[in-house]
């Protein structure tokens, strides 16, 4: 069946509040799954919406949870998501920061006692529509290993940033610091594929192409390339970074580690108070808005002097404005499901 998007948000919303939302917080959630949908990421997409209501039904997140403001200095602050669904708490936490940027040039913004962030980078378009730049980071349950280690430590861990262009779509880069994003190793489990060699390390630390036997062990991070080894495969640069980013969104702000956090994709287990946090800068504090936005446009022509070069973001709003126009195509079964939860 194909839905325009607003019909999608509507039945997500629903689903989600029977499942024991509130209504905010279950809208801010149904905008940010349909939007992932839309642009082809259907790992962070309608995939999500059982797992979402299993967890509010079990109590791995508050449905009644309201997202709070916690007063910190001029430029720096967080926000409290009370344990629940992430996304209210990060559309106010980016609202903030685009706030404190205007008055201080550049802010930063922590979210804890937080969940799954979906697609880190739609986080930062608010930002963007006014002219400023934005980074976001985000931990997760425990997923990878340190370098040279074997049991998992931290999350995949995305990073995010968007850089508004004066004319043209901004450009969007979102990256997972694993060698690819868990989401796909869920979906692979969900439909019985194989997975990649390279992706992941089974339990007991060895390659495995199995991808329910990568889920109960830990992904690798990138750059790491095929693995041949327990342990020894695991990329120092990408565990660096992952490091890195946990260290930013946990012991910086007070959210939890991601060994701290049981998996998203159990049913039952904890709370798991990871943490988001956003950087919004203004160009008009540094080079000058008119400065800065005629020096992306020099890079940009730049690289597209090669052919095959496609800019960050460009896919994926392509696909958003098509779904649009045209709604998305959905399993009659999965409406189905939303409609009887």
């Amino acid at each position: 069946m194909r839905l325009p998007l607003g019909d999608l948000e509507r039945l997500v919303g629903e689903a989600l509040q029977r499942a024991g939302a509130g209504q905010a917080m279950a809208e801010a959630a149904a905008r940010a799954l349909v939007l992932a949908e839309a642009q082809g990421l259907g790992s962070h997409g309608l995939s999500r919406v059982a797992q979402y209501a299993t967890h509010l039904r079990n109590g791995r997140v508050d449905g009644a949870a309201l997202p709070r403001l916690v007063e910190g200095r001029d430029a720096a602050c967080i926000v409290d998501a009370g344990d629940g669904l992430a996304f209210e708490a990060c559309e106010l936490a980016v609202r903030e920061a685009c706030a404190r940027a205007r008055r201080h040039g550049v802010a930063f913004v922590g979210v804890v006692r937080s969940h799954h962030a979906g697609v880190l980078v739609d986080h930062l378009r608010p930002a963007v529509a006014e002219g400023l730049v934005a980074l976001g980071f985000a931990n997760s349950p425990a997923a990878m290993p340190a370098a040279g280690g074997r049991h998992p430590i931290f999350g995949t861990n995305p990073v995010a940033a968007a850089f508004p262009r004066r004319a043209g779509d901004p450009l969007l880069i979102d990256l997972s610091l694993s060698e690819v994003a868990r989401g796909k190793v869920m979906l692979a489990a969900k439909e019985g594929r194989p997975i990649p060699q390279g992706w992941a390390l089974d339990a007991a630390g060895q390659p495995t192409t199995d991808a329910k036997a990568a889920l109960e062990g830990s992904m690798l991070p990138f750059g790491t390339g095929p693995a041949s080894g327990p342990g020894a495969a695991a990329s120092p640069k990408g565990a660096m970074l992952a490091l890195l980013v946990e260290l930013l969104v946990t012991a910086l702000i007070g959210a939890q580690f991601g060994f701290e956090a049981s998996s998203f994709f159990v049913d039952a287990g904890n709370r798991p108070r990871i943490g988001q946090a956003f950087i919004v800068i203004d160009p008009g504090a540094l080079a000058g808005s008119d400065g800065y936005l005629d020096r992306v446009e020099v890079l940009v022509a730049e690289m597209l002097k090669d052919d095959g070069v496609r800019l960050p973001g460009a896919r994926r709003e392509a696909l958003r404005r098509r779904a649009a126009a045209e709604g998305l195509e959905v399993a009659d079964a999965l409406i189905a499901q939303w409609r009887t939860a």
